[in-house]
């Protein structure tokens, strides 16, 4: 792992809040607090950049200032209370709801609106997630004022502390969109009642940088190192890799830029980044897609998804570790199990119509785990993939043209599963192919990994047999073979899914087999070939 070195600076914003007394009987409501402050991060007690811009980095110091309508949160007696706005010289605003004899709460959260509605003397808790930093630097800072908050006082002084990092990235890239970079925490939230701020994760914890190459700054919260990382455009185009990330602090100020560099072409030559090659019919319209280059897996850990390095790797017994802490891999879902609305992919039931939405289709929508998630060897940007529905499925399996000859039963390095032929496969010199074999046997299409590295390039797709989990207990591994559609019966029913075991292929065009929801099988993704 690289080694950055770090500048440790400190940051002092001082503030001195001021306004004119208001008529003695009105109460701690119409209170109205003016604010000076001053923020540098090189760790002097004055100064700010030339242009007195907050938005605006000096690299050599690292000194940020604010500007024009700029806003502090306030917070007392554990609730919001108001908001400050600096009008280029003062923070001013009315406060509402104030407790007497306890000090204010201020916090400055970048200016990004919190997802939150703010509510005088009811809110007690917001969120703001840091991930655009194309335009403007979301600085996170707070404090407590040094006075007790009184109705008839109205100057107020308080030492605003950094809680963010500033860190330079050093982006080489072939786009002229902006660049993500991935794994970090973006997501603050803070807590007025407990007077804290706690830092998460959303979206894969992107980061996006202006476009171009060069040096280009943005601010991290704190987080523990990080190994080398996936970054992309955002414009889709191009893929590459960030470079590793050292332990990021309060106040912590990294001059070393971290590399960037994403300048590998998506889909150079049509097939998308994790895919295979050959293209699969789906529907009377002659619409094709690619299949990923394996099923899909998931580490909680990290939350991370991936594709399978081969089309025959499986995980097997080892799925009954699910846990939202568990570091290994999963490949075995509950359906729609994206993530979104609280169904995660380590989640357990008894109930049988547990997960999803209970649509329909869950295509193109958060549920689907291609839709809603990046993939992280797929291109790394969610919406690239999807779940095929029934109907799909079906048409591919039994109805396009030639789809007599175009599947079979197989073995492959030493696996069973499904294989399915793209539309116009070519099969390699010397290949033997026999379509339309319901058995598993190891006498019939049994490819050892040289000849299946030829079946492949060709455009052939492997599912493998990877069992049911069921709760945390997993069974038929390399007996029966599960994998879902996005299609369910009804809100009360179980889900469709192709089913094929060792006699048998279960499934009839646009219907499929049916099966409980809440039971852990196989997901395999495809990207639609335009």
């Amino acid at each position: 792992m690289k080694r950055f070195s770090t500048i440790v600076m400190a940051l002092a914003l001082v503030l001195s809040l001021s306004q004119c007394k208001k008529n003695e009987k009105n109460n701690a409501e119409n209170q109205g607090e003016a604010v000076t402050i001053t923020l540098d991060v090189s760790g002097a007690t004055s100064g700010s950049a030339t242009d007195g811009s907050r938005v605006v980095v000096n690299p050599n110091t690292g000194t940020v200032n604010f500007e024009n309508n700029d806003q502090i949160i306030v917070a007392s007696g554990g609730k919001y209370v108001g908001t400050l706005t600096y009008n280029g010289s003062l923070f001013t605003g009315a406060i509402s709801n104030a407790t007497e004899g306890y000090p204010l709460q201020f916090y400055f959260l970048g200016n990004v609106i919190p997802a939150e509605t703010l509510t005088s003397g009811v809110t007690q808790s917001c969120s703001v997630v840091i991930s655009e930093q194309t335009e403007h630097l979301p600085v996170i800072s707070a404090a407590s004022s040094n006075e007790n908050y009184t109705a008839s006082t109205t100057d107020y002084t308080a030492h605003l502390l950094n809680k963010c990092a500033l860190v330079k990235f050093n982006v080489t890239t072939a786009s002229e969109a902006a660049i993500c970079v991935t794994g970090f925490n973006n997501k603050v939230t803070v807590n007025f009642a407990e007077n804290t701020l706690t830092n998460g994760q959303e979206s894969n914890g992107v980061i996006t940088l202006p476009a171009g190459n060069g040096e280009k700054w943005a601010i991290l919260l704190p987080n523990e190192a990080l190994e080398e990382g996936l970054a992309y455009s955002e414009d889709g185009d191009y893929t590459g890799t960030r470079g590793a990330v050292p332990a990021v602090y309060e106040n912590g100020y990294f001059t070393v830029g971290i590399e960037v560099n994403v300048t590998t072409e998506i889909n150079p030559g049509e097939v998308p980044v994790g895919a295979i090659s050959g293209k699969f019919t789906i529907n009377a319209d002659g619409d094709q897609v690619y299949f990923s280059q394996g099923n899909l897996q998931y580490r909680a850990s990290t939350n991370t998804w991936r594709f399978a390095e081969n089309q025959y790797d499986i995980i097997g017994h080892a799925n009954s570790n699910i846990s939202p802490t568990y570091d290994g891999w999963i490949d075995l879902f509950g359906w729609g199990t994206s993530g979104y609305d609280d169904k995660y992919p380590w989640m357990t039931s008894e109930i049988e119509t547990d997960y999803g939405d209970n649509q329909n289709n869950i295509a193109y929508t958060e549920y689907d785990w291609g839709q809603h998630n990046p993939i992280s060897n797929g291109g790394n940007q969610a919406g690239l993939w999807r779940t095929l529905p029934s109907a799909e499925l079906g048409y591919m399996v039994y109805q396009r043209n030639n789809w007599e000859n175009l599947y079979s039963m197989g073995l492959v390095n030493g696996w069973h599963g499904l294989i399915l032929l793209p539309d116009d496969c070519v099969l390699p010199e010397g290949i033997i192919f026999t379509p339309n074999y319901k058995q598993f046997t190891n006498d019939v299409n049994n490819f050892s990994l040289e000849q299946w590295g030829q079946m492949e390039a060709v455009g052939a797709v492997f599912l493998p047999v990877a069992g049911i989990r069921q709760g945390t207990q997993v069974s038929q591994v390399d007996e029966s073979g599960y994998y879902w559609s996005t299609d369910i019966l009804s809100p009360d029913d179980g889900a469709r899914e192709m089913w094929f075991g060792r006699m048998y292929i279960y499934y009839n065009p646009g219907i499929g087999g049916s099966f409980s929801r809440h039971n852990g099988i196989s997901v395999r993704l495809v990207q639609d070939a335009d």
